[in-house]
C-alpha cells in the first residue's frame, strides 16, 4: 500500500442492512472506473448497554435494559482518479449512515 494512491471509506451505522445497501452502492458507482475495491471488510461492532430502573420510586431491583448497536464497515479503493472521485460523491446515502473519507 506504500506506492499506491487509495481511499478510505468508513461506513457507521445502527441498521446493517442500510450499511450492506450503501456500501454495495458505493462499490457498483466505484467498479464503472478502473479502479480496484477491496471491501467491505465489516469491523467489530460496538455495544452498548443502559440499565435503568422500572419504577420511579421504589422497587429498584427491577432493570430494564436497553441496548444500542453500532455497525461498522470499512471499503479500501486502490488507484483512484478524478473520475473515481467525482462518481463517490454523486452516490446517495441513507440519513442513517455516517460516512469518513480518508485519502
Amino acid at each position: 500500500m506504500a506506492g499506491n494512491n487509495y481511499i478510505k471509506i468508513r461506513l457507521k451505522g445502527y441498521d446493517h442492512r442500510l450499511l450492506d445497501e450503501s456500501s454495495k452502492k458505493i462499490i457498483d458507482a466505484v467498479k464503472d472506473t478502473e479502479a480496484k475495491v477491496s471491501g467491505p471488510i465489516p469491523l467489530p461492532n460496538k455495544r452498548t448497554v443502559y440499565s435503568v430502573i422500572r419504577s420511579p420510586h421504589k422497587y429498584s431491583y427491577s432493570m430494564e435494559q436497553f441496548e444500542k448497536i453500532v455497525h461498522k464497515r470499512v471499503i479500501y479503493i486502490y488507484n483512484a482518479s478524478s473520475e473515481t472521485v467525482t462518481k463517490l460523491l454523486k452516490v446517495n446515502i441513507p440519513a442513517g449512515v455516517s460516512v469518513d473519507i480518508k485519502a
